[in-house]
């Protein structure tokens, strides 16, 4: 699910760590974000955020994991009002 709100773009992913390469994968309705780190302290989340952050050319700090820290399934705000960044979320997740 993608929504837009004042703050940016608020998305449902569904993490899978442990993988061979980071990489975005469209599957249905979800959205599967495959990373490389282990899910030990924080480091697959870490990773989501740095990932997150290159692919879309976002401040990592722009990135915020609003719910499932702890959990397989994330949603994250991407805080941005550029309306091409905006636009190259949207469709990166739509597509």
């Amino acid at each position: 699910m993608i929504k837009q709100t004042p703050d940016g773009i608020v998305v449902n992913l569904k993490i899978s760590p442990n993988a061979k390469k980071n990489e975005i994968i469209k599957d249905g309705d979800i959205i599967k974000v495959k990373i490389t780190a282990q899910p030990i302290d924080g480091k697959a989340n870490k990773a989501l955020v740095e990932y997150l952050s290159k692919n879309f050319k976002i401040p990592k700090t722009s990135i915020k994991i609003l719910k499932g820290e702890t959990s397989k399934d994330k949603t994250v705000l991407f805080e941005t009002t550029d309306a091409e960044k905006l636009s190259n979320i949207t469709k990166t997740f739509e597509s």
